[in-house]
């Protein structure tokens, strides 16, 4: 590992330790309670590729690494895309409620009464289910998915005017779903720990209760703002980073989104200095999140409830952090839409420490975790469950992925193949990675594989006719009205 400013405690080197049962998606043994607890962490932005355990050896991730070293990991996860900017509110939806980019209300922005998220569903089955973190949807729906609750961020991010992370604007819970000047308040500790401190006090208060819970932790780190880092956790130097392979100064072409926000808070062209800073303050916050991760992880061991506990580690989206001459997620690359998900099923036969390479979505471990917990599916629920491949190492899930971003790109991974293609005011451009061969995707092999192409080409017009897209891949003006009018269905 390249060499690491230490600050605090010394976390590289003394991960929690967390010793799950090893025992598919039926249970191994007669005393393994019907309905187990579920415990869901999800960070903001945190790309597959920024974890010491999958591969990047100059962040640390200690937290991380034992989930990941006690579970199994889905290392083809992706999020279905979004159709504006904030790609966290619609994956965050798609994520709830287990349905795809174009079965979800207004990106995400809203989720209605006929879409049941699966806390709502372990709630009408008897779970106490809670909430902390980061809600990226409408008030009502939270209300309908969580019992109580305590650090509630109704938002995207914390505003840089407002001093971001170290004084996060939060909520405390309210049973009328209101959340007016009642509930809010600054919090004066940085946002991870206070979601951490409230999902600690939730497991403690449960220790001895025998009602099972569902507890969802949804922290906004590493998103920006990162430009103040709280004491505990790591500090990195920047001149001791790796640039990424597929590094760029810009961008080669237009992607229609070049002067999105994300994209302005580094100037064009930008420097292997700037990105190594960007990359050090990127990782020092993933550093901090894994602490508190960490701390919430001991709390789950100490109470004794880690035995009958699921775990879901998860992020929304990526990030590209210089990769391909970008810095934000709007954008179809596997940096961006590729998203890390390790699952811990303590009674259930999952060896660990596996790593599946089945193509899924991340929306589909709603269903996943319903059949883990013998609860029935909701109606609304149109994901797949990823059970089958918990018991069959050699399992696969989907046979291809349909990707969509806005009105100006569309994607398709098929096999070890992936097709992008992006319509910006009329002009088209065409990307074909073998993700094999060429995992960073920087070789496009077009033209030269017209084919290969055409074929894709051909595949993703036939998804994107099924999930009912507003563009049109036979139509050089696919971009012209459709996005707004989707969005207000």
């Amino acid at each position: 590992m390249k060499q690491i400013i230490q600050h605090s405690l010394n976390i590289c080197y003394l991960p929690f330790i967390f010793t799950p049962l090893v025992t598919g998606c039926q249970p191994n043994t007669e005393n393994t309670p019907k309905h187990p607890n579920l415990l869901f962490i999800l960070t903001d932005d945190l790309q597959a590729s920024s974890i010491h355990a999958l591969g990047n050896n100059d962040v640390c991730t200690p937290a991380i690494d034992s989930l990941i070293a006690a579970g199994i990991t889905f290392t083809n996860t992706y999020t279905n895309g979004a159709l504006c900017g904030a790609l966290s509110m619609p994956s965050r939806a798609m994520l709830m409620t287990g349905r795809g980019i174009y079965d979800i209300q207004a990106d995400g922005m809203k989720i209605p009464e006929t879409h049941t998220t699966f806390p709502q569903q372990f709630k009408r089955n008897g779970y106490r289910t809670f909430a902390t973190g980061k809600w990226h949807s409408d008030k009502a729906s939270f209300n309908r998915s969580f019992q109580e609750g305590d650090n509630i961020y109704f938002g995207g991010m914390h505003p840089y005017e407002l001093n971001g992370h170290c004084s996060p604007h939060l909520n405390h819970y309210d049973s009328t779903g209101v959340y007016g000047k009642e509930t809010e308040f600054t919090g004066k500790e940085f946002s991870s720990k206070m979601y951490a401190d409230a999902a600690i006090r939730f497991l403690q208060r449960r220790k001895d209760e025998k009602q099972p819970f569902l507890a969802y932790v949804a922290f906004t780190s590493p998103h920006d703002p990162r430009n103040q880092l709280p004491a505990y956790g790591q500090k990195y130097a920047p001149d001791t980073l790796n640039l990424p392979a597929n590094f760029l100064p810009r961008h080669p072409f237009d992607n229609g989104e070049m002067n999105v926000r994300d994209e302005l808070l580094v100037p064009v062209p930008r420097t292997g200095g700037q990105i190594q800073k960007e990359l050090s303050d990127y990782y020092g916050m993933i550093s901090e999140v894994d602490v508190q991760i960490g701390r919430i992880m001991q709390a789950l061991q100490e109470t004794g409830q880690a035995d009958n506990t699921i775990v879901v580690f998860a992020s929304d989206n990526g990030l590209a952090m210089g990769r391909h001459g970008l810095l934000g997620k709007q954008n179809l690359y596997d940096h961006s839409v590729k998203v890390p998900l390790t699952l811990i099923a303590p009674a259930y036969k999952v060896q660990k420490g596996r790593k599946s390479n089945a193509l899924c979505y991340l929306h589909d471990i709603a269903p996943t975790l319903c059949e883990l917990a013998n609860i029935a599916l909701p109606e609304s629920m149109t994901a797949q469950s990823l059970c089958h491949v918990l018991e069959d190492s050699t399992a696969t899930h989907r046979s291809d992925l349909f990707l969509a971003y806005s009105n100006l790109q569309r994607g398709f991974v098929s096999g070890k193949y992936k097709y992008l293609i992006y319509n910006v005011g009329g002009t088209i451009t065409e990307q074909l990675f073998d993700l094999q061969k060429d995992p960073s995707e920087q070789h496009n092999l077009l033209p030269g594989q017209e084919k290969t192409a055409h074929d894709l080409k051909e595949q993703l017009a036939f998804r994107m006719e099924e999930e009912k897209d507003f563009c049109n891949l036979s139509d050089s003006h696919w971009w012209q009205d459709g996005h707004k009018l989707r969005l207000t269905r």
